[in-house]
């Protein structure tokens, strides 16, 4: 597993998502490092750098990808008995499987962009979204093995990074096929100022290099992580947990989400969710959008957690 790391003191472990790496949180590496805390950010199983994950996506529910971060913990914080833990994306959703299965190895949780999804033992999660979106739908149309790969490679890996890494539609993401994003595939995309070229070169190396399969696996894993994870129905995440989002983020726009989260659904989950934060104007990618603000509330939360860390640095 390869992990980026920097700094001494408590351990911060740092979950990317979809379609990212560890180099989705290189701003928060180097304020936490400077600040009194260890970052620890791994590119997950079947990303970037990290080698050795089965090609099947039966390989990649949230046990398979918690069990290889208890591991990573035990190799580089043996003596740590809880660590921090910040997750976006995926990476949120296999943050909360962590503090589902394994609360004891967490001290706190601050979570962005996707939240608390209560198990519904009645309806597969695919089943759920073919009926709500249809078969056009992103996680429907990464389905069948192969098939979005193929079409990526058509529309050039830099190109799909950058149509993905754009986004900003508040609505739901459609791929229907042989149309790609919707726009004309010879029309310049323009980066936002918080993403340079040589940010999208990154990103665009590592998956040309191990593809995008590794990622897709995590989509395709959904209703074996829904079987698999009949234990934990109606189970409640007992960590204390800070949630940001974007308001312009698909995810918060989804049906519904907005009502469980400030209607009181949240909180029945998530029982010692602490603070809720909607950052207006920002889209998906929330802490590479607004750093400094995301660094900050960070720092505020774990240093609650922290009485001997010598973090409060302004």
């Amino acid at each position: 597993m390869h992990i980026a790391e920097m700094g001494q003191g408590p351990v911060v472990l740092l979950l990317h998502g979809f379609p990212e790496l560890w180099y989705t949180w290189r701003h928060q590496i180097l304020y936490l490092a400077s600040h009194g805390y260890r970052a620890v950010a791994p590119d997950l199983r079947g990303y970037g750098d990290t080698t050795g994950a089965p090609p099947g996506g039966a390989a990649y529910t949230s046990l398979h990808v918690v069990g290889d971060l208890v591991a990573l913990l035990d190799a580089v914080a043996p003596g740590d008995e809880k660590v921090f833990l910040v997750g976006h994306d995926w990476g949120a959703m296999i943050a909360w499987a962590f503090c589902l299965y394994r609360p004891d190895r967490i001290k706190s949780l601050v979570n962005m962009s996707v939240v608390f999804t209560r198990r519904n033992p009645t309806r597969k999660p695919l089943e759920a979204l073919r009926a709500g979106y249809g078969n056009d739908y992103y996680i429907c149309r990464f389905q069948e093995p192969g098939k979005i790969e193929a079409e990526f490679a058509e529309m050039g890996t830099k190109r799909v990074l950058r149509n993905f890494l754009t986004y900003r539609n508040p609505g739901p993401l459609f791929l229907p096929e042989g149309k790609g994003f919707g726009d004309n595939p010879d029309a310049p995309i323009p980066l936002p100022s918080w993403l340079s070229e040589e940010d999208l070169d990154y990103y665009t190396s590592k998956y040309e290099q191990s593809g995008f399969t590794g990622g897709l696996n995590y989509y395709r894993a959904l209703d074996l992580n829904w079987e698999l994870t009949a234990p934990w129905t109606g189970a409640q995440v007992t960590v204390p947990v800070k949630f940001l989002v974007g308001d312009l983020d698909l995810t918060y726009n989804s049906p519904g989400t907005k009502d469980y989260v400030n209607k009181g659904g949240f909180k029945k989950d998530v029982p010692f969710l602490q603070e809720i934060v909607v950052l207006k104007g920002v889209a998906h990618f929330i802490h590479e959008e607004k750093p400094e603000e995301v660094n900050k509330h960070i720092l505020d939360f774990f240093h609650k957690f922290s009485a001997s860390s010598p973090c409060c640095v302004a």
